[in-house]
């Protein structure tokens, strides 16, 4: 877990939202990085997470528009908040949420941190973005048949604490392999609880109108 990260935090890493400079009206490089914290599903595997074979995870649209109108994000590097890069609050991130996915503007500080941040980004060292965040909306649903069949679950709204960008562009390590392996199993166990508590819904609906049934019957004797 990347330093300064709450219990319950998750974070995710975007290996197609590369990083770029802005540029001024001269076409020079400015100190602000630009990029995408998250992407959209849009029917195509790199838009997703597969944390199994069986169980993937998709950002919905729509997902980010409570948390830019009402959250206080940082914009971090490697998520860690020793390493502040900016903050939507003071001006200098700025988070947009397009067609594509959440956007973020951060206006890079003054400071040997910042400076190492913008230089790496320039070589091309850094590519990867990321976003923390907690969902606080979220579906499960099931896709495919017999072999085929997964596990879906879509992240609807989220709280949103740092988007920036990280060293990695991927997950790795069995840390991580763990996780997602046990994430994915709960997954399965609240899909399966669901379904049952559907099922007993259903049947105890079925018995009251049975029973009003009978009691209609009782009285008209």
């Amino acid at each position: 877990m990347a330093k300064g990260m709450a219990m319950g935090m998750e974070s995710r890493v975007q290996t197609k939202a590369k990083i770029e400079l802005r540029k001024d009206g001269d076409g020079k490089d400015t100190r602000t990085i630009t990029g995408y914290a998250a992407v959209f599903y849009d029917g195509s595997e790199e838009t997703q997470f597969r944390w199994a074979k069986d169980y993937v995870e998709r950002v919905a649209k729509g997902a980010f528009q409570r948390a830019i109108k009402e959250d206080d994000v940082r914009g971090l590097f490697n998520h860690d908040d020793n390493l502040i890069l900016g903050r939507n609050v003071a001006g200098t991130l700025r988070l947009e949420e397009d067609s594509h996915g959440l956007r973020y503007e951060i206006d890079l500080p003054e400071t040997a941190q910042a400076d190492a941040v913008l230089t790496a980004v320039k070589r091309g060292d850094i590519t990867g973005c990321s976003f923390s965040f907690i969902a606080t909306k979220e579906t499960f649903s099931r896709e495919g048949k017999d072999a085929d069949e997964i596990i879906v679950r879509t992240i609807d709204e989220v709280q949103l604490y740092d988007v920036g960008p990280v060293t990695y562009p991927a997950y790795k390590g069995t840390e991580v392999q763990a996780r997602s392996a046990k994430e994915a199993q709960e997954a399965r166990n609240t899909f399966s609880a669901k379904q049952d508590e559907d099922r007993k819904a259903a049947e105890l609906r079925k018995r009251r109108v049975l029973v009003d049934a009978r009691i209609k019957e009782i009285g008209a004797e």
